[in-house]
């Protein structure tokens, strides 16, 4: 018997089945003891109902079965003696291949104790031991996780300790045949695991290029002294990666990060060339890298405590993870992973996204916070129209806030957040946190701007700032699509995703479903002394891709789009716009000087 008061027994008892066997024991339960299964996992907002994969719940004290009552979709109760150890069974399945769950297969076991571990309800500040047994099946395996080792092998089965249930079930495991590797940045160990890379993985350069990334993070967060190391947060960490063929993603905790990319992306051995989609997977792992202080550390003063039984709300996302997202990027720059241009890329990119998105007028980033649980991850065809993405705006916010600083020459972004640091003593913070450290920085209130940029829904003024920092900014034509007012998919012929709210899509009648078939079009005379026939006629087009529409439109300014829906064939009145509004935006460099003092992270002259 374990000598901490909560133990849990994980074996990855059915590969084949996908089934992980836990067993908890609980050492002085209550004598009416409630367990449960939290609902949601911190850092993703929506309720994912982790208790529909756990079965076969038994509850015993020595030999004799105690009976359990349900109390509702995800606790129990049991009646037991407080003076005998309560031991409960029970097995989960596991079959979810991303960051926020559980997946067990023959090649792999991943968890996070959200999905496994249940909650005991009075004791959730005293010590838990997680114990990880290999059956037959997985002793090969090797096993990687962010908890401290209690007693282990070289392969990583053994026991490991939490301080409570929040650490415990903030540190996932990952377990099975993956790759390894190992460094130091400012002094703190990093562990990197990757597992279902390809033969072609370039472990080394990988290994190089996230010891920049932590090493630029650490001293922005805590200077470029040799105590950096010394003050940051985290005293070793780990990166698990788990490289499919198709798939992207990441979610933050304590210590360690699980990540998801599709294999191709990783760097490649022999290839000095940095491919868009391994750019990505470093920005992934930057802003994953930098939640360690923003938002597991410095974080909304809703989640001074986690509530894992239902929603917990905040206005604040646009903060934690927008200005993250201002952060991943800019900081792959300042540590030369990413030069000028493809970092302007990158910011049009942004820019791009929030400008299409018909919503940033109907809801501002305070309200996009709040409402995540049910529309930030619960996204629809009506998603682009009614909502704006607090990780998009949100990180626009920052570069105004950052340029604004900038321009009046008093104080930068950069030392905000580590004003806030420092202020909030790397715990719970306001947003009166905040519009304070602005005043003391800045020298005056921002109240304004935050009243406009954060719970307004106006326009930023994004093209008077980035001319004073070296940007040009020129505007392209907008696609057909964008010009259209339409998302679809090209995969199987034109499949409508969504209509944007007060478009020329909108206005035909087209419907998020339905399959864009063809095009009808009268035809054009050929030219001023063409004959005119008695009766124009109109011809009839196959489409397979929306380019296909300027092809057999010509110069017509109205047609008929040929759609099915459910079924039905319709055919709806096009008018296709002579003049566009709609541009994209392409940022290009101006003033190399300028820019370099903004993407430096140089202080203003009068800081």
């Amino acid at each position: 018997m374990s000598q901490h008061p909560i133990h849990y027994r994980v074996e990855p008892a059915d590969l084949n089945a996908h089934l992980f066997r836990v067993t908890l024991s609980i050492a002085r339960p209550a004598a009416e003891q409630t367990v449960s299964l939290p609902v949601w996992i911190p850092g993703s907002y929506l309720v994912r109902e982790f208790s529909k994969n756990l079965q076969r719940l038994t509850a015993r004290q020595g030999r004799k079965n105690l009976a359990l009552a349900q109390l509702d979709k995800n606790s129990w109760r049991v009646q037991a003696s407080p003076a005998k150890a309560l031991e409960l069974s029970y097995e989960v399945y596991a079959q979810d291949n991303s960051v926020r769950t559980a997946w067990l297969d023959g090649t792999r076991g991943f968890f996070n104790g959200t999905s496994l571990c249940l909650r005991v309800h009075g004791q959730e500040q005293q010590a838990h031991e997680l114990e990880l047994l290999p059956t037959s099946a997985s002793k090969h395996w090797s096993v990687a996780t962010g908890l401290a080792p209690l007693r282990s092998s070289q392969t990583g089965w053994g026991s490991y300790l939490a301080a409570d249930y929040d650490e415990l079930v903030d540190c996932p495991v990952e377990m099975g045949d993956f790759w390894s590797g190992a460094f130091s940045a400012c002094g703190i160990t990093h562990r990197f695991v990757v597992a279902g890379a390809s033969a072609a993985f370039d472990g080394a350069r990988l290994l190089a290029d996230v010891k920049t990334i932590c090493e630029t993070e650490i001293r922005f967060w805590h200077g470029s002294g040799r105590s950096a190391g010394t003050r940051a947060p985290q005293r070793n960490y780990l990166f698990m990666l788990n490289a499919v063929d198709d798939g992207y993603g990441g979610l933050e905790h304590r210590n360690s990060t699980a990540l998801i990319c599709q294999r191709r992306d990783l760097p490649r051995l022999g290839s000095a060339q940095q491919s868009d989609g391994y750019g990505t997977l470093l920005g992934l792992i930057s802003h994953e890298y930098f939640h360690t202080w923003n938002v597991k550390r410095l974080r909304p003063a809703d989640f001074t405590r986690y509530h894992y039984d239902s929603e917990q709300y905040t206005q604040l996302l646009w903060f934690f993870e927008g200005f993250t997202s201002y952060y991943d990027d800019l900081l792959l720059r300042r540590a030369h992973l990413l030069d000028d241009a493809g970092y302007l890329k990158l910011l049009g990119k942004t820019i791009n996204q929030v400008l299409q998105t018909p919503g940033r007028k109907i809801q501002s980033v305070a309200q996009s916070s709040m409402d995540a649980w049910v529309k930030y991850y619960r996204q629809d065809e009506n998603t682009p129209n009614a909502t704006v993405s607090y990780y998009t705006k949100g990180a626009l916010v920052a570069l105004c806030l950052d340029l604004t600083l900038r321009v009046e020459g008093r104080s930068d972004l950069d030392e905000v957040m580590r004003r806030l640091w420092r202020h909030c003593q790397g715990g719970p913070m306001t947003q009166h946190d905040f519009s304070q450290v602005l005043v003391d920085l800045g020298g005056r209130s921002f109240d304004a701007e935050i009243a406009a940029w954060i719970h307004g829904r106006g326009e930023l003024p994004l093209k008077d700032l980035l001319p004073r920092f070296g940007v040009r900014v020129h505007e392209d034509a907008a696609t057909l699509a964008q010009q259209l007012g339409l998302r679809v998919s090209e995969t199987q012929g034109i499949q409508i995703k969504s209509v944007l709210r007060g478009s020329a899509a909108e206005d035909a009648g087209f419907s998020a479903g339905d399959e864009w078939l063809g095009l009808e079009v009268v035809a054009a005379e050929a030219g001023p002394t063409a004959k005119r026939s008695r009766k124009a006629q109109a011809q009839a087009w196959r489409l397979h891709k929306l380019d296909d529409v300027a092809l057999y439109a010509g110069r017509a300014t109205e047609v008929t789009a040929l759609v099915a829906r459910d079924k039905r064939l319709l055919r709806l009145t096009l008018n296709l716009p002579q003049r566009s509004d709609a541009t994209v935006w392409r940022l290009m460099v101006a003033d190399a000087r300028a820019l370099d003092s903004w993407l430096d992270g140089k202080a203003p002259s009068g800081h």
